[in-house]
């Protein structure tokens, strides 16, 4: 079904990421596995790997998506290996959770330049040449926060709901270039990022009592990312067992 494609995925080193990165190759992706930081080197390798057993070709980058001209370096090397980018994830993301009275500027910056500048960053830079070959699908990792906002949570709900409104922006500029955008809201998802909150009375609000696995975001992200979905742009598709509702 994406035999051909290529696929950048960012913070593809773990979770939610990874398993996006994984379901895109086994339906024929090559992808581009996008991290940050030296700790998490052995993990890209494990999912190029993973990716390799699959049939597909994988190359490891190491960048912070939230620095400009890193992420514009990044774009360049991956269309210099792969020829193009077809499908861009926008998945990296971080928290520096805290209640507003006491959040720090520097908690406050940190979310914002990951999880919003960052998705800008791709979206600037991969939309140029996507705009040029009249195709594309571009998928942004948002969160019910930004939808319903979070306790301990002003930066990463507002950098979330920056995703939305950019989303739906971009889904307006580049629709009559073949381009769709799209968002996906997940609530909480069993990951690194979650493995504190397994017996936290917070699970009590989610009508379906668990939490969603990777997988489950991904297959929703290789839907939109197929030729079955050429015809939605634009829209923010929660998967929360209910949180939201």
């Amino acid at each position: 079904m994406l035999s051909g494609k290529t696929a950048l995925i960012t913070g593809s080193s773990r979770g939610i990421g990874r398993a996006i990165a994984l379901e895109l190759a086994s339906l024929g992706a090559n992808i581009a596995v996008v991290y940050y930081g030296g700790n998490d080197t052995p993990l890209a390798e494990e999912v190029k790997a993973e990716v390799e057993k699959l049939g597909g070709k994988a190359v490891t980058y190491n960048c912070n998506v939230g620095d400009f001209a890193a992420t514009e370096a990044l774009v360049k090397s991956v269309v210099s290996e792969f020829g193009a980018i077809d499908i861009l994830v926008n998945n990296a993301g971080i928290t520096k959770d805290g209640l507003m009275p006491q959040m720090t500027e520097a908690q406050f910056d940190a979310v914002i330049d990951t999880n919003l500048k960052g998705t800008f960053n791709l979206l600037r830079h991969v939309s140029r040449q996507m705009i040029r070959k009249k195709s594309g699908r571009i998928i942004n990792i948002a969160s019910v926060a930004g939808i319903m906002g979070n306790a301990g949570q002003v930066n990463y709900s507002a950098s979330k709901a920056g995703v939305i409104g950019m989303t739906k922006s971009a889904a307006k500029e580049l629709a009559s270039r073949g381009i769709t955008v799209n968002a996906i809201a997940p609530g909480f998802v069993a990951t690194d990022m979650t493995k504190d909150l397994t017996d936290s009375p917070l699970m009590a609000q989610i009508p379906m009592g668990r939490m969603a696995s990777p997988e489950e975001i991904a297959g929703l992200a290789a839907y939109l990312a197929s030729p079955a979905a050429a015809y939605i742009t634009g829209e923010v598709i929660r998967i929360d067992g209910g949180l939201a509702m």
